[in-house]
């Protein structure tokens, strides 16, 4: 399986007053901090390797993981430093550590589907990227992807348009040498997607499980209320 690049450096100002000392990673649900959670079921969907970076408490996350034998997974820690690299710039920072291709995984979101199956779309597809898609019509977040017949038509995160009715379900495989003409350190993974549907380079793989993620209180709250719940089964 490819090895998933984990992007957990944000600040998570959405999530104050709960962030104000910890990072959104460390925020506990159901007993353990959610990125306990995240890394286990990485572990169960057959991911052995993760590159976590990390910026705000980074620290934190890193002194959790290694007291916890890193849940079984290889982890590889990178710090953004003393400025926020940006989900982009994060991961053009670890291009050394990178394989051809991997995974990418936002920090605070829980996906609970077939990370194999995504990887052989992705091989099979031939384009430079993939993206994994939701149709989720505005209902539990705002959409910001058209999606038509396995293409990204367009894929915005600030201009919406009537015919987004998709989202970015939180999961992408990438080559590294798309980063190769991008020359600024600070940027957003987004910039790299759009030029990529520019170019026709960016399959959709559309999932229909619901994405959970611990961006927004209610999503932390819906989560945990998941959790516990298999957990009593």
């Amino acid at each position: 399986m490819l090895p998933v690049v984990l992007l957990a450096g944000g600040i998570a100002t959405r999530m104050r007053p709960l962030t104000e000392k910890i990072p959104k990673s460390m925020l506990e649900i159901a007993d353990r901090p959610f990125i306990a959670h995240q890394l286990c079921l990485l572990k169960n969907k057959g991911i052995e390797h993760v590159i976590l970076c990390v910026g705000y408490f980074g620290e934190m996350i890193e002194s959790y993981l290694n007291a916890n034998g890193a849940f079984g997974l290889k982890i590889i820690f990178s710090y953004d430093g003393n400025t926020l690299l940006g989900t982009g710039g994060a991961i053009k920072n670890i291009g050394d550590k990178l394989p051809d291709n991997f995974f990418v995984l936002y920090g605070d979101s829980y996906l609970d589907i077939d990370y194999k199956k995504v990887e052989e779309a992705y091989y099979q597809s031939g384009k430079k990227a993939l993206m994994t898609v939701y149709k989720n019509e505005g209902k539990w977040d705002t959409s910001n992807v058209a999606f038509n017949n396995n293409e990204i038509v367009s894929y915005n995160k600030k201009n919406k348009t009537k015919a987004m009715n998709y989202i970015d379900y939180g999961l992408g495989i990438l080559n590294k040498q798309t980063f190769d003409n991008h020359n600024e350190s600070v940027f957003d993974l987004a910039c790299i997607y759009e030029q990529l549907v520019v170019e026709k380079q960016l399959f959709g793989y559309e999932v229909f499980e619901r994405f959970y993620e611990i961006g927004s209180k209610e999503g932390l709250k819906e989560l945990e209320d998941i959790i516990n719940c298999r957990n009593r089964e």
